[in-house]
């Protein structure tokens, strides 16, 4: 059952127990990156990424929240030189996990949402900026409970090579769920988004250090060796 003649046996060490269980351990703390979807002065979405912020500061985490005010669509004659995007970008390059809460509007995330993901790349020069990092999704509701915008949310954070945790917050009728100072009232829903943002720092503790490895796949160590071999054999030819 091991005769598997297709794998370049190079390229195929076997797993690395030191690279998988005792990696160099980081001493600063996880840094993570909070993105919201909605503009409105009183957003849900935002006031439940702030109740995110405090927790994950509690825990020891060093947070930002990208205030996505300014940020233009995608293709709209403009590029990443923008510095609403350059901001977006180099944050996304800075943290070791994100939250990314949105409103659901029409049965999905809203336009807002999607744009902020839409200009963050699956790669930049030789970095993959959201490669193995964290990913905890959340969101609210106008109406009755939903999950359409976290499931959209995880298939986006999927394709972006992330590295989602089990656990999701969705918080129906958010209007009742929020004070006149914007905070939210004692619930299980607020208890849900305690749950979340303690596995999210549990998740980016165990993995931060160790992503790199973790998402190194046989496939493209192969497309690599083989881009390398190219190369030299263009050199020498010439």
């Amino acid at each position: 059952m091991i005769d598997t003649p297709n794998i370049d046996d190079a390229l195929f060490p076997g797993i690395d127990s030191d690279r998988l269980f005792a990696p160099p351990q980081s001493t600063h703390s996880p840094r993570i990156l909070i993105l919201y979807g909605s503009l409105r002065a009183r957003s849900f979405s935002r006031l439940a990424a702030e109740e995110a912020a405090r927790i994950l500061t509690r825990l020891g985490a060093e947070i930002r929240l990208f205030n996505p005010s300014g940020l233009p669509q995608v293709d709209d004659g403009v590029d990443a030189t923008h510095p609403k995007v350059r901001e977006l970008r180099d944050l996304t390059t800075w943290c070791e996990g994100m939250v990314w809460s949105s409103p659901e509007r029409h049965g999905a995330m809203t336009g807002l949402m999607k744009t902020q993901i839409d200009w963050i790349p699956l790669s930049e020069g030789a970095v993959r900026p959201t490669q193995g990092k964290t990913l905890a999704v959340m969101q609210v509701s106008g109406g009755s409970q939903s999950f359409n915008a976290v499931n959209q949310m995880r298939v986006l954070g999927r394709w972006m090579r992330m590295l989602t945790i089990p656990n999701q917050s969705s918080i129906p009728k958010a209007f009742q769920e929020f004070d006149e100072a914007g905070r939210m009232r004692p619930s299980p829903l607020y208890d849900r988004i305690v749950d979340v943002m303690e596995e999210l720092m549990k998740f980016t503790l165990l993995t931060r250090d160790r992503a790199d490895y973790l998402v190194d796949r046989y496939s493209e160590r192969k497309e690599s060796a083989e881009a390398l071999m190219k190369r030299v054999n263009l050199s020498a030819a010439t």
